[in-house]
C-alpha cells in the first residue's frame, strides 16, 4: 500500500513539473508538446514487447523444451489471476529476467541462460513470481505514463531554452526573467528524470512484496537477488540503458554512493533483501525442502 501511495505522489509531482514548465511557454506550446510526448509513448506502450525482445535476441521457448519452467509460470499466473504469459529465452550468460507487455493478456516473461544456470528451482520460482507481479500490477502502464510525462517535460524544457535564448516565451514585464526561464529549462528535465526513476524503484519494491506473497516464499526471492547481484558485478550485461529498468536487477551491476543511487532504476540490493527477510516473518507459504542448484536440463533443454 505504501509503495502504491508513493507512486501516486510521484506521478502527481511529474504532472506538477509538466504544468509548471508548460505555463512558462503558454497553453498552445503546452498542449502541442504534451500531445507529441503522449503519441511517442503510446507507440512505445503498444510495441515495447516486440522491440525489447528483438533487441535482446530473445526467442519464444516451446513448452516441450522447458515443461517445468512453463509449469511454474502457469502455476504462478493462476495464483495471480492473470493469463499465462508467453515465455522467452535469451542465450546470454548474464543472469537476469524481465517481464513486458502492455497488459496481462499480452504479457511476456523472459529469462537468460545465466539465470537458469545459477539459480535453483525454488529461487527461480521467486524471480518468476516477481516478474508476474509486474504484470499483475500493470507496471508497464505505470512506467509508460511516467515516461510520457517526463518526455513531455523534456520537450517543453528544450522549447523553453530555445525561446529564452532568443528572447521569446510568455514572460512579460511582470513575469520571470529569461535567466529564470533558462534555469527552469535546465532543472526541470533533471527533476522529471529523478521522479521517473523514483517511480521505477518504488515499483520494484512493490513487485518484490507482491511476488513474495504470490510465491509464499520471500526468502527464495531474497536468496535469488543475492546471487543475481553478485553475478551482475562479475559479468555485466550487454543490455542497453534504455531497457535496464525492465530487468529484475540492474544489468550493469550495483551503483554505490548517494548521487548515483538517485539516478538508478533499481533500489539498493541490500534494502530489497532486508525487506524480503522482514516480510518472511509474516508470510506463511508452502514448505520447501532445501535444494541445491537444479541441473539446467531440468528447466531448459
Amino acid at each position: 500500500m505504501m509503495n502504491q501511495f508513493k507512486t501516486v505522489l510521484l506521478l502527481g509531482a511529474l504532472s506538477a513539473i509538466l504544468v509548471g514548465v508548460g505555463a512558462s511557454l503558454g497553453p498552445n506550446a503546452f498542449w502541442l508538446f504534451t500531445a507529441l510526448a503522449v503519441a511517442m509513448n503510446l507507440v512505445s506502450y503498444f510495441f515495447s514487447d516486440r522491440i525489447v525482445l528483438r533487441m535482446h535476441r530473445a526467442r519464444e521457448l516451446p513448452e516441450a523444451e522447458a515443461p517445468r519452467l512453463h509449469g511454474i509460470v502457469a502455476e504462478l499466473a493462476g495464483r495471480a489471476g492473470i493469463p499465462k504469459p508467453r515465455v522467452f529465452f535469451m542465450d546470454d550468460p548474464h543472469a537476469n529476467a524481465f517481464a513486458t507487455g502492455r497488459d496481462p493478456k499480452h504479457a511476456v516473461v523472459a529469462v537468460t541462460r545465466g539465470i537458469v544456470e545459477i539459480l535453483d528451482e525454488r529461487e527461480l520460482r521467486g524471480v518468476l513470481a516477481h516478474e508476474l507481479a509486474h504484470v499483475a500490477n500493470r507496471d508497464i502502464l505505470v512506467a509508460s505514463v511516467a515516461a510520457g510525462l517526463a518526455t513531455a517535460v523534456s520537450h517543453l524544457a528544450n522549447a523553453l531554452a530555445f525561446t529564452g535564448m532568443f528572447g521569446g516565451g510568455s514572460q512579460d514585464e511582470e513575469g520571470g526573467s529569461p535567466a529564470g526561464g533558462l534555469a527552469l529549462a535546465l532543472l526541470a528535465p533533471i527533476g522529471a528524470t529523478l521522479v521517473q526513476l523514483g517511480i521505477s524503484r518504488s515499483r520494484e519494491y512493490l513487485a518484490d512484496e507482491t511476488g513474495a506473497r504470490l510465491a509464499g516464499d520471500p526468502l527464495a526471492l531474497a536468496g535469488a537477488l543475492e546471487k543475481l547481484h553478485r553475478a551482475a558485478e562479475q559479468l555485466p550485461s550487454a543490455a542497453t540503458p534504455a531497457t535496464a529498468s525492465l530487468f529484475i536487477v540492474n544489468p550493469f551491476g550495483a551503483l554505490t554512493g548517494g548521487l548515483s543511487r538517485l539516478f538508478s532504476t533499481h533500489p539498493p540490493a541490500e534494502e530489497r533483501i532486508r525487506r524480503l527477510r522482514a516480510l518472511a516473518q509474516t508470510v506463511r507459504g508452502p514448505a520447501f525442502e532445501p535444494a541445491g542448484a537444479a541441473p539446467r536440463s531440468r528447466l531448459v533443454r
